[in-house]
């Protein structure tokens, strides 16, 4: 039992407090207003007997005692929502047999947070989990060897595929961490450093080829490369510069030390990660499915990335779903 005072309300402004410094963000983040979001840091902190955030700054700022409160609310939160995630689940059981296709993004924790959920709402089913860049995993869909999968959207109308917008992944412009200022601007990086380019196998490559294209801008051809996180090596080396989405780039976790991102300095451009589902199948379960990853995606990618990178609000997002 929380002690009096401590209350999961409470625990949600802190954290929203922690990670934007200032109560009127705060209070967006939560739907609470200005007054609340104070009164409910009060509460809090009495009940604790310490105060948590610096009140007299601004932004405001953690104190010690905030600092090591918060690794514990946000694991407590975590819990929680991973619980409430998982009753979002309709009951499964009646499935004999599910393949699942989930693009690698999503192959460090999401991946298995989803694989769990399901698992555990199929006792009785045949599972079978890959994980592949997007155009494989569209092309296992056209030859109806998956039931569901999670991956990019190429635009294109499929026969007997059922699309499930889920999030919208902004491009964005990543280089080694001082790249851009010591170059003088991202176009000075641009004309500096070679482009670090997709293999255009790859639907990310071919969209973010055609967007260039569409631009009429042009760079030399010198690397083209197939594996993700190799690609985000050779950024954070200082070998070139390079484009990708902020799924991407929460991805190479191991590289942001060495890594920065900013906005593209020419027209922006978004890909939408969408869920595919056989139209022979039940419309309930790939809409559960679609509901609880839309769910984990937020709390696992998003706000963190969001987090680190808050120029990114309104851009990244999840896609509203039924």
């Amino acid at each position: 039992m929380l002690m009096k005072g401590v209350t999961l309300r409470g625990l949600e402004v802190f954290e929203a407090l922690a990670a934007s410094g200032s109560v009127a963000q705060a209070a967006e983040m939560t739907g609470l207003s200005q007054p609340a979001v104070s009164q409910q840091m009060r509460n809090l902190e009495a009940a604790l007997g310490a105060d948590l955030v610096d009140h007299g700054r601004r932004p405001m700022q953690l104190t010690q005692a905030g600092r090591s409160f918060l690794l514990r609310t946000q694991s407590v939160l975590s819990q929680l929502r991973l619980a409430q995630n998982e009753l979002t689940v309709m009951d499964l059981t009646h499935l004999s047999t599910l393949s699942l296709g989930v693009i690698d993004d999503f192959d460090n924790d999401l991946t298995p947070q989803l694989v769990t959920i399901l698992a555990e709402s199929m006792t009785r089913c045949r599972f079978k989990l890959i994980t592949a860049p997007s155009h494989e995993i569209g092309q296992a869909m056209r030859d109806r060897r998956l039931h569901i999968a999670i991956a990019a959207s190429s635009g294109a109308v499929v026969d007997g595929v059922v699309e499930y917008p889920l999030i919208r992944d902004p491009f964005m412009l990543v280089c080694a961490r001082g790249a851009l200022a010591e170059a003088g601007g991202a176009q000075s990086l641009m004309h500096g450093l070679p482009l670090l380019r997709y293999d255009r196998e790859q639907l990310i490559g071919r969209q973010i080829e055609a967007h260039l294209a569409r631009q009429k801008l042009e760079f030399p051809e010198r690397f083209e490369i197939g594996a993700h996180l190799s690609l985000m090596t050779l950024v954070a080396r200082g070998v070139g510069w390079g484009i990708t989405t902020p799924l991407g780039y929460m991805r190479a976790e191991r590289f942001q030390d060495r890594m920065e991102a900013h906005p593209l300095p020419f027209s922006p451009f978004a890909r939408t990660i969408s869920l595919f589902a056989a139209s022979d199948w039940t419309d309930r379960v790939p809409r559960d499915v679609a509901r609880t990853m839309r769910k984990l995606v937020s709390e696992s990618v998003i706000e963190p990335a969001l987090r680190q990178l808050p120029w990114l609000e309104g851009e990244l997002q999840v896609l509203a779903g039924d």
